[in-house]
C-alpha cells in the first residue's frame, strides 16, 4: 500500500457549511416533491465541478407503501471516482428531508442536520479523495426515498449486487452535525458507529469487523476526536441507509452524533444555527482517514486460522495473495476494539510472541483492510 498524505487538514468546516446553508435553502427536499429534483440537480453539478468524478442522476421505483401514496419514478444522486481495481469503497448520506407536520410535497422541511449534514460530508470526501488517485474505486451518496423506509439505498444496494460489484466498504453519514442537545448533554469529542453482526442468513457480511478496523485505524489521528462504537445495527427501534448494503452481505455501518435532539428531527426546527461545523469536519475526519486506508488496501486473506498447538505463543495462518503485506491483530476475548498489531511482509504465516491463544482473539487483514477473524 502506497503512503497516503495526512488529509485531515483538508476538511474545511466553511465548505461544510456551505453545501448545508445551500441544502436547507430548499422549502423542501422530501422525496415526493419538485424540489428535491432540483436539489439533486445541483448536487450532481456540485460533483461534476470537482476533477476525477463523476456524478449519475439514478432513477429508481418508490414503491407505494409507508408515507408514499402511489409508485413514482425519483432521483438520487450517484458520484464515482475511478480506482485501478474493480473493488468499490462507498459513502454517504440521504439528500431527503421530512417533516411530519405538513404536506409531505410541499410543506417546509429544511433537514439541515438530518440530512445535508451527511450529504455534504460525502461531496467533502470527493474532494478530497479524487486528487489522489487511489486503487480502488468511490462511491459517494445522496440518497432519496430515506425517510420512506431506505428504499434508494436498498434499489443502490441491489443493482450493486445485480452487477456483482466488489464493494469492500460502505459509510453510512446520517445525522452527524451536533455535539449537544437541548437536554444540556454535550460530546463534542466522539462519534457513534453502529454496526450489525453477521448472522447465519447473512453470513458474508464484515461490518462489524469494518466498525472495529475504523475505530482502530482513527484512534489518536484527530485531535481529541474518537469513535464510540455501538454493537447495534442502529438505535433502537430505528434505521439507516446502511442496512440495505448488511443485508446484501456487504460490509456497512451508520457515523451519528453521540446525542441526538429529536425535537429538531423530522420538524421545522432542523435548523443550520442548531449545528457545529468544527464537529462535523471531525467527523468527515473520520470517514477520510477510514475510506483513504480502505481503498488502498490488498486483497483480503483467507482462510485465516489458529494453529492449534499448545504454548505461549500463537500462530496464525492464512491463504494469501502475492504481493500483498498483511497486518496481525489480538484483542481480548472481553475488549470490544482491537488492542494491537503487528506488521507482517508477504507472507502466509506469523507467529504472536507470548500472547496467549485462549485469552486473545486474533484476526488477519491486507495492510490498511479489514481484519478477518481467524477461526
Amino acid at each position: 500500500m502506497n503512503p497516503i498524505p495526512d488529509l485531515t487538514q483538508q476538511v474545511s468546516p466553511d465548505r461544510l457549511r456551505q453545501v448545508v446553508q445551500k441544502l436547507s435553502s430548499y422549502n423542501t427536499r422530501n422525496t415526493l416533491s419538485e424540489t428535491l429534483k432540483e436539489a439533486a440537480a445541483w448536487l450532481a453539478e456540485e460533483y461534476r465541478k470537482i476533477e476525477g468524478v463523476e456524478a449519475e442522476l439514478m432513477e429508481y421505483t418508490l414503491p407505494r407503501g409507508r408515507r408514499v401514496p402511489e409508485d413514482r419514478k425519483v432521483l438520487q444522486v450517484v458520484a464515482t471516482t475511478k480506482g485501478t481495481t474493480d473493488h468499490w469503497v462507498g459513502v454517504g448520506g440521504h439528500l431527503d428531508s421530512l417533516n411530519l407536520s405538513v404536506d409531505a410535497a410541499t410543506g417546509f422541511a429544511p433537514g439541515a442536520n438530518d440530512d445535508a449534514s451527511g450529504v455534504a460530508l460525502a461531496l467533502e470526501m470527493a474532494r478530497a479523495i479524487a486528487p489522489l488517485k487511489l486503487a480502488h474505486n468511490g462511491v459517494y451518496v445522496g440518497f432519496t426515498g430515506e425517510e420512506q423506509g431506505l428504499h434508494g439505498a436498498r434499489a443502490l444496494a441491489k443493482r450493486f449486487k445485480s452487477e456483482a460489484r466488489a464493494l469492500d466498504a460502505f459509510l453510512n453519514n446520517d445525522t452527524v452535525g451536533s455535539s449537544s442537545n437541548k437536554a444540556g448533554q454535550k460530546d463534542d469529542g466522539r462519534v457513534r458507529v453502529f454496526s450489525d453482526e453477521s448472522t447465519v442468513e447473512n453470513p458474508n457480511t464484515g461490518s462489524r469487523d469494518l466498525a472495529r478496523f475504523i475505530e482502530w485505524i482513527t484512534r489518536d489521528r484527530v485531535e481529541k476526536f474518537g469513535i464510540k462504537l455501538v454493537f447495534r445495527k442502529d438505535r433502537f427501534g430505528r434505521g439507516g441507509d446502511h442496512t440495505p448494503f448488511h443485508e446484501e452481505g456487504y460490509s456497512a455501518v451508520r457515523f451519528i452524533e453521540v446525542h441526538e435532539e429529536y425535537s429538531r428531527q423530522h420538524t421545522p426546527d432542523d435548523l443550520i444555527e442548531h449545528m457545529d461545523f468544527n464537529y462535523l469536519a471531525n467527523v468527515a475526519r473520520m470517514n477520510l482517514l477510514a475510506m483513504a486506508s480502505l481503498m488502498q488496501a490488498g486483497p483480503a486473506p483467507t482462510d485465516v486460522r489458529i494453529v492449534r498447538d499448545q504454548g505461549h505463543d500463537t500462530t496464525v495462518t492464512w491463504k494469501a495473495t502475492p504481493g500483498t503485506c498483511y497486518t496481525v491483530y489480538w484483542r481480548e476475548t472481553i475488549s470490544p476494539t482491537w488492542q494491537d498489531c503487528t506488521h507482517v511482509e508477504e507472507t502466509d504465516k506469523a507467529t504472536i510472541k507470548l500472547v496467549n491463544k485462549d485469552d486473545h482473539i486474533f484476526a488477519v487483514g491486507a495492510v490498511g483492510g479489514i481484519p478477518v477473524e481467524a477461526r
